[in-house]
Protein backbone atom coordinates (compact mmCIF):
# COMPACT_ATOMS: atom_id res chain seq x y z
CA UNK A 1 0.00 0.00 0.00
CA UNK A 2 1.12 3.31 -0.65
CA UNK A 3 0.65 6.70 0.54
CA UNK A 4 0.66 9.91 -0.25
CA UNK A 5 -0.23 12.90 2.03
CA UNK A 6 -1.92 16.24 0.10
CA UNK A 7 -2.40 19.24 2.10
CA UNK A 8 -5.16 21.71 1.47
CA UNK A 9 -6.15 25.16 2.81
CA UNK A 10 -6.86 23.80 6.71
CA UNK A 11 -5.97 20.29 6.43
CA UNK A 12 -4.65 17.40 5.05
CA UNK A 13 -5.98 14.10 3.12
CA UNK A 14 -3.99 11.28 2.86
CA UNK A 15 -4.35 9.37 -1.10
CA UNK A 16 -3.74 4.96 -0.34
CA UNK A 17 -3.07 3.37 -3.39
CA UNK A 18 -2.99 0.07 -4.53
CA UNK A 19 -4.49 -0.95 -1.58
CA UNK A 20 -6.43 -4.14 -0.02
CA UNK A 21 -9.52 -3.48 1.96
CA UNK A 22 -8.33 -6.14 5.11
CA UNK A 23 -6.44 -3.08 5.38
CA UNK A 24 -8.70 -0.51 6.62
CA UNK A 25 -9.15 -1.41 10.09
CA UNK A 26 -4.78 0.06 10.14
CA UNK A 27 -6.06 3.55 9.71
CA UNK A 28 -9.65 3.75 10.91
CA UNK A 29 -10.86 2.19 14.65
CA UNK A 30 -13.66 -0.61 13.62
CA UNK A 31 -15.36 -0.07 16.74
CA UNK A 32 -15.94 3.39 16.32
CA UNK A 33 -16.05 4.10 12.73
CA UNK A 34 -19.79 4.03 11.20
CA UNK A 35 -19.98 3.03 7.48
CA UNK A 36 -22.24 4.65 4.87
CA UNK A 37 -22.42 1.78 2.04
CA UNK A 38 -25.32 1.43 -0.84
CA UNK A 39 -27.56 -1.55 -1.03
CA UNK A 40 -25.66 -2.22 -4.62
CA UNK A 41 -22.09 -2.28 -2.71
CA UNK A 42 -23.40 -4.16 0.54
CA UNK A 43 -24.75 -7.01 -1.96
CA UNK A 44 -21.82 -7.68 -3.57
CA UNK A 45 -19.58 -7.72 -0.68
CA UNK A 46 -21.49 -8.30 1.99
CA UNK A 47 -18.28 -9.99 3.79
CA UNK A 48 -16.16 -7.09 3.94
CA UNK A 49 -19.69 -5.65 6.40
CA UNK A 50 -19.50 -8.18 8.71
CA UNK A 51 -19.34 -7.14 12.55
CA UNK A 52 -19.34 -3.12 11.62
CA UNK A 53 -21.10 -0.29 11.98
CA UNK A 54 -23.12 -0.09 8.74
CA UNK A 55 -25.60 2.33 7.58
CA UNK A 56 -27.06 0.76 3.86
CA UNK A 57 -28.62 3.32 1.88
CA UNK A 58 -30.65 2.80 -1.23
CA UNK A 59 -28.78 3.23 -4.77
CA UNK A 60 -28.77 5.66 -7.21
CA UNK A 61 -29.07 9.49 -7.76
CA UNK A 62 -32.52 9.44 -7.02
CA UNK A 63 -31.95 8.99 -3.36
CA UNK A 64 -29.36 11.86 -2.71
CA UNK A 65 -31.39 14.02 -1.54
CA UNK A 66 -31.50 15.55 2.19
CA UNK A 67 -34.20 13.01 3.51
CA UNK A 68 -31.09 10.28 2.92
CA UNK A 69 -29.21 12.93 5.20
CA UNK A 70 -31.58 13.18 7.61
CA UNK A 71 -31.91 8.94 7.95
CA UNK A 72 -28.66 8.48 8.17
CA UNK A 73 -28.41 11.19 11.41
CA UNK A 74 -31.51 9.42 12.82
CA UNK A 75 -29.80 6.03 12.44
CA UNK A 76 -26.10 7.26 13.48
CA UNK A 77 -27.62 8.88 16.70
CA UNK A 78 -29.64 5.33 17.58
CA UNK A 79 -26.23 3.83 17.10
CA UNK A 80 -24.61 5.65 19.55
CA UNK A 81 -22.18 7.83 17.33
CA UNK A 82 -20.54 10.68 18.82
CA UNK A 83 -18.09 13.39 18.48
CA UNK A 84 -15.51 11.01 18.27
CA UNK A 85 -16.94 8.76 15.78
CA UNK A 86 -15.49 8.21 12.04
CA UNK A 87 -17.93 8.07 9.04
CA UNK A 88 -16.70 6.04 6.18
CA UNK A 89 -18.52 6.63 3.01
CA UNK A 90 -17.84 3.15 0.90
CA UNK A 91 -19.54 3.65 -2.34
CA UNK A 92 -19.68 5.74 -5.65
CA UNK A 93 -19.98 9.42 -6.18
CA UNK A 94 -23.84 9.40 -4.56
CA UNK A 95 -22.41 7.69 -1.77
CA UNK A 96 -19.05 9.66 -0.99
CA UNK A 97 -21.21 13.01 -1.61
CA UNK A 98 -23.60 12.13 0.87
CA UNK A 99 -21.40 10.90 3.70
CA UNK A 100 -19.43 14.18 3.26
CA UNK A 101 -22.24 16.02 3.96
CA UNK A 102 -23.90 13.73 6.31
CA UNK A 103 -20.15 13.75 8.23
CA UNK A 104 -20.07 17.95 8.21
CA UNK A 105 -23.35 18.18 9.46
CA UNK A 106 -23.68 16.20 12.31
CA UNK A 107 -23.09 17.07 15.03
CA UNK A 108 -21.21 20.27 14.08
CA UNK A 109 -18.96 18.28 12.27
CA UNK A 110 -17.24 14.60 12.87
CA UNK A 111 -14.30 13.32 10.97
CA UNK A 112 -14.68 10.96 8.11
CA UNK A 113 -13.02 8.92 5.10
CA UNK A 114 -13.55 7.60 1.71
CA UNK A 115 -13.30 4.33 -0.21
CA UNK A 116 -14.58 4.73 -3.85
CA UNK A 117 -15.80 1.86 -5.33
CA UNK A 118 -16.72 2.59 -8.73
CA UNK A 119 -13.50 4.38 -11.45
CA UNK A 120 -15.98 7.62 -11.18
CA UNK A 121 -15.52 7.99 -7.70
CA UNK A 122 -12.00 7.27 -7.65
CA UNK A 123 -10.96 9.27 -9.88
CA UNK A 124 -13.57 12.37 -9.55
CA UNK A 125 -16.28 12.59 -7.23
CA UNK A 126 -14.19 11.62 -4.09
CA UNK A 127 -11.01 14.04 -4.79
CA UNK A 128 -11.62 17.25 -3.31
CA UNK A 129 -13.73 17.77 -0.97
CA UNK A 130 -17.42 18.63 -2.83
CA UNK A 131 -19.98 17.25 -0.03
CA UNK A 132 -23.90 18.02 -1.29
CA UNK A 133 -27.05 16.82 -1.65
CA UNK A 134 -29.54 17.35 -5.08
CA UNK A 135 -32.69 19.27 -5.04
CA UNK A 136 -35.30 17.90 -7.19
CA UNK A 137 -33.67 18.33 -10.35
CA UNK A 138 -30.74 20.95 -9.39
CA UNK A 139 -27.81 18.94 -9.14
CA UNK A 140 -25.75 19.72 -5.99
CA UNK A 141 -27.49 22.42 -4.97
CA UNK A 142 -26.98 21.98 -1.19
CA UNK A 143 -23.47 21.09 0.46
CA UNK A 144 -20.40 22.38 1.79
CA UNK A 145 -16.68 21.68 1.01
CA UNK A 146 -14.59 19.94 3.63
CA UNK A 147 -11.95 17.74 2.89
CA UNK A 148 -11.82 13.42 4.26
CA UNK A 149 -9.20 12.33 6.05
CA UNK A 150 -8.27 9.81 3.68
CA UNK A 151 -9.03 8.48 0.62
CA UNK A 152 -8.30 4.89 0.06
CA UNK A 153 -7.91 2.78 -3.50
CA UNK A 154 -8.72 -0.98 -3.14
CA UNK A 155 -9.40 -1.65 -6.78
CA UNK A 156 -10.82 -5.41 -5.64
CA UNK A 157 -14.27 -3.45 -5.40
CA UNK A 158 -14.22 -2.73 -9.29
CA UNK A 159 -14.58 -6.77 -9.64
CA UNK A 160 -17.68 -6.30 -9.48
CA UNK A 161 -18.64 -2.83 -11.37
CA UNK A 162 -20.85 -3.13 -13.82
CA UNK A 163 -19.49 -2.20 -17.72
CA UNK A 164 -22.06 0.54 -17.77
CA UNK A 165 -20.58 1.77 -14.30
CA UNK A 166 -16.72 1.84 -15.98
CA UNK A 167 -18.22 3.66 -19.05
CA UNK A 168 -19.38 5.99 -16.40
CA UNK A 169 -16.21 6.80 -14.82
CA UNK A 170 -14.49 7.49 -18.19
CA UNK A 171 -16.31 9.97 -19.03
CA UNK A 172 -14.60 12.49 -16.02
CA UNK A 173 -11.36 10.63 -16.69
CA UNK A 174 -11.61 12.01 -20.49
CA UNK A 175 -12.71 15.63 -19.42
CA UNK A 176 -9.60 15.81 -17.29
CA UNK A 177 -7.48 15.19 -20.45
CA UNK A 178 -9.66 17.33 -22.51
CA UNK A 179 -9.10 19.97 -19.75
CA UNK A 180 -5.22 20.22 -19.42
CA UNK A 181 -3.53 16.86 -20.26
CA UNK A 182 -3.13 16.37 -24.37
CA UNK A 183 -0.83 13.15 -23.45
CA UNK A 184 -2.93 11.46 -21.76
CA UNK A 185 -5.85 11.95 -24.21
CA UNK A 186 -3.34 10.57 -26.63
CA UNK A 187 -3.01 7.47 -24.48
CA UNK A 188 -6.28 7.29 -23.74
CA UNK A 189 -6.86 6.98 -28.23
CA UNK A 190 -4.64 4.36 -28.16
CA UNK A 191 -6.48 1.91 -25.44
CA UNK A 192 -10.21 1.10 -24.48
CA UNK A 193 -11.94 -0.04 -21.56
CA UNK A 194 -11.43 -3.37 -21.91
CA UNK A 195 -7.54 -2.92 -22.17
CA UNK A 196 -8.15 -0.90 -18.55
CA UNK A 197 -10.42 -3.79 -17.11
CA UNK A 198 -8.18 -6.16 -17.65
CA UNK A 199 -4.41 -5.16 -17.28
CA UNK A 200 -4.11 -3.73 -13.32
CA UNK A 201 -0.76 -2.06 -13.72
CA UNK A 202 -1.94 0.13 -16.17
CA UNK A 203 -5.59 0.48 -14.72
CA UNK A 204 -3.23 1.81 -11.11
CA UNK A 205 -1.08 3.92 -13.21
CA UNK A 206 -4.56 6.10 -14.85
CA UNK A 207 -6.10 6.24 -11.57
CA UNK A 208 -2.65 7.50 -10.32
CA UNK A 209 -2.59 10.15 -12.93
CA UNK A 210 -6.29 10.79 -12.09
CA UNK A 211 -5.74 11.57 -8.92
CA UNK A 212 -2.89 13.74 -9.41
CA UNK A 213 -4.18 16.00 -12.22
CA UNK A 214 -7.29 16.70 -9.95
CA UNK A 215 -5.40 17.41 -6.64
CA UNK A 216 -3.10 19.49 -8.12
CA UNK A 217 -6.31 22.17 -9.37
CA UNK A 218 -7.96 21.44 -6.34
CA UNK A 219 -4.96 22.05 -3.59
CA UNK A 220 -4.33 25.25 -6.11
CA UNK A 221 -8.09 26.60 -6.07
CA UNK A 222 -10.06 24.18 -3.10
CA UNK A 223 -12.82 26.66 -3.06
CA UNK A 224 -12.98 26.98 -6.73
CA UNK A 225 -12.87 30.61 -7.41
CA UNK A 226 -9.90 30.22 -10.74
CA UNK A 227 -8.84 27.02 -12.00
CA UNK A 228 -11.00 24.41 -10.45
CA UNK A 229 -13.85 25.79 -12.22
CA UNK A 230 -12.16 24.27 -15.35
CA UNK A 231 -12.69 20.86 -14.17
CA UNK A 232 -16.38 21.67 -14.99
CA UNK A 233 -16.23 20.95 -18.79
CA UNK A 234 -19.12 19.09 -19.80
CA UNK A 235 -20.93 19.81 -16.24
CA UNK A 236 -22.95 23.10 -17.32
CA UNK A 237 -25.04 20.83 -19.46
CA UNK A 238 -24.86 17.87 -18.09
CA UNK A 239 -26.49 19.05 -14.61
CA UNK A 240 -29.87 20.31 -16.53
CA UNK A 241 -30.19 16.81 -18.30
CA UNK A 242 -28.79 13.96 -15.96
CA UNK A 243 -31.71 14.09 -13.61
CA UNK A 244 -34.17 15.58 -16.01
CA UNK A 245 -33.30 12.82 -18.36
CA UNK A 246 -32.77 9.96 -16.02
CA UNK A 247 -29.09 10.09 -17.47
CA UNK A 248 -26.01 8.69 -15.69
CA UNK A 249 -23.90 11.02 -14.93
CA UNK A 250 -21.17 9.95 -17.38
CA UNK A 251 -23.52 9.85 -19.69
CA UNK A 252 -24.68 13.35 -19.01
CA UNK A 253 -20.85 14.53 -18.52
CA UNK A 254 -20.08 12.74 -22.14
CA UNK A 255 -23.10 14.64 -24.04
CA UNK A 256 -21.89 18.17 -22.06
CA UNK A 257 -18.47 17.64 -23.28
CA UNK A 258 -19.79 17.65 -26.66
CA UNK A 259 -21.56 20.16 -26.96
CA UNK A 260 -18.69 22.37 -24.96
CA UNK A 261 -16.47 21.11 -27.79
CA UNK A 262 -19.46 22.50 -30.74
CA UNK A 263 -19.69 25.58 -28.75
CA UNK A 264 -16.34 26.39 -28.54
CA UNK A 265 -15.85 25.63 -32.59
CA UNK A 266 -18.56 27.91 -32.49
CA UNK A 267 -16.88 30.56 -30.64
CA UNK A 268 -13.59 29.76 -33.44
CA UNK A 269 -11.46 27.22 -32.08
CA UNK A 270 -11.56 24.15 -34.29
CA UNK A 271 -10.58 21.05 -33.92
CA UNK A 272 -11.95 19.74 -30.67
CA UNK A 273 -15.15 18.29 -31.51
CA UNK A 274 -13.63 15.50 -33.73
CA UNK A 275 -11.23 14.60 -31.51
CA UNK A 276 -13.56 14.94 -28.35
CA UNK A 277 -16.89 12.78 -29.67
CA UNK A 278 -15.01 9.84 -31.40
CA UNK A 279 -13.19 8.91 -28.16
CA UNK A 280 -16.24 9.46 -26.14
CA UNK A 281 -17.79 6.97 -28.29
CA UNK A 282 -14.51 4.51 -28.15
CA UNK A 283 -15.19 4.53 -24.55
CA UNK A 284 -18.86 3.35 -25.27
CA UNK A 285 -20.36 6.92 -24.19
CA UNK A 286 -23.02 8.89 -26.03
CA UNK A 287 -22.14 12.03 -27.64
CA UNK A 288 -25.61 13.45 -28.29
CA UNK A 289 -29.10 13.64 -27.23
CA UNK A 290 -32.50 15.06 -28.34
CA UNK A 291 -33.71 17.10 -24.93
CA UNK A 292 -35.70 20.52 -24.51
CA UNK A 293 -33.28 23.36 -24.47
CA UNK A 294 -36.07 25.49 -23.03
CA UNK A 295 -36.75 23.64 -20.06
CA UNK A 296 -32.81 22.72 -19.77
CA UNK A 297 -32.22 26.95 -20.01
CA UNK A 298 -34.55 27.03 -17.02
CA UNK A 299 -32.48 24.63 -14.95
CA UNK A 300 -29.26 26.68 -16.32
CA UNK A 301 -29.91 29.64 -14.79
CA UNK A 302 -30.56 28.43 -11.58
CA UNK A 303 -26.71 26.88 -11.58
CA UNK A 304 -23.93 27.39 -9.54
CA UNK A 305 -22.14 28.51 -12.32
CA UNK A 306 -24.71 31.33 -12.87
CA UNK A 307 -23.18 35.02 -12.48
CA UNK A 308 -24.46 38.28 -12.43
CA UNK A 309 -24.18 38.52 -16.10
CA UNK A 310 -24.39 35.09 -17.54
CA UNK A 311 -23.06 31.83 -16.75
CA UNK A 312 -19.60 30.84 -16.77
CA UNK A 313 -18.99 27.98 -19.57
CA UNK A 314 -16.24 25.69 -19.55
CA UNK A 315 -14.67 25.65 -23.29
CA UNK A 316 -11.87 24.36 -25.32
CA UNK A 317 -8.96 26.32 -27.03
CA UNK A 318 -7.71 23.08 -28.06
CA UNK A 319 -7.07 19.23 -26.66
CA UNK A 320 -5.44 19.65 -23.04
CA UNK A 321 -6.25 23.85 -23.25
CA UNK A 322 -9.55 24.78 -21.34
CA UNK A 323 -10.70 28.60 -20.80
CA UNK A 324 -13.93 30.02 -18.88
CA UNK A 325 -15.98 32.36 -21.05
CA UNK A 326 -19.19 33.76 -19.51
CA UNK A 327 -21.80 33.50 -21.83
CA UNK A 328 -25.46 35.05 -21.62
CA UNK A 329 -28.60 32.91 -21.77
CA UNK A 330 -29.38 34.08 -25.45
CA UNK A 331 -25.97 32.82 -26.87
CA UNK A 332 -25.79 29.47 -24.73
CA UNK A 333 -29.68 29.14 -26.00
CA UNK A 334 -28.61 29.80 -29.34
CA UNK A 335 -25.87 27.26 -29.64
CA UNK A 336 -27.81 24.65 -27.73
CA UNK A 337 -30.33 25.14 -30.30
CA UNK A 338 -27.67 24.19 -33.12
CA UNK A 339 -26.36 21.36 -31.15
CA UNK A 340 -29.13 19.48 -31.12
CA UNK A 341 -30.06 19.90 -34.78
CA UNK A 342 -26.53 19.53 -36.06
Amino acid sequence: MKSKIIKFTNCSCTFYTEANWDAIDTICNKQTTYIITDANVFKNHKAKFEKRNVIVLRAGEMYKQQATVDAIINSLLQMGADRQSFLLGVGGGVVTDITGYAASIYMRGIKFGFVPTTVLGMVDASIGGKNGVDVGLYKNIVGCINQPQFIFYALEFLQTLPLKQWRNGFAEIIKHAAVCDATLFNTLANHDINFYKNNILPLQTLIAKNITIKTNIVSADEFETGIRKLLNLGHTLAHAIENTYNLMHGEAVAIGITAAAFISEQRGYKNTLNKVAPLLQQYGLPTFAKFNVNKVMDILLLDKKKTGTGINYILLIKIGDAYIENLNAKTIKKYLDAFIKA
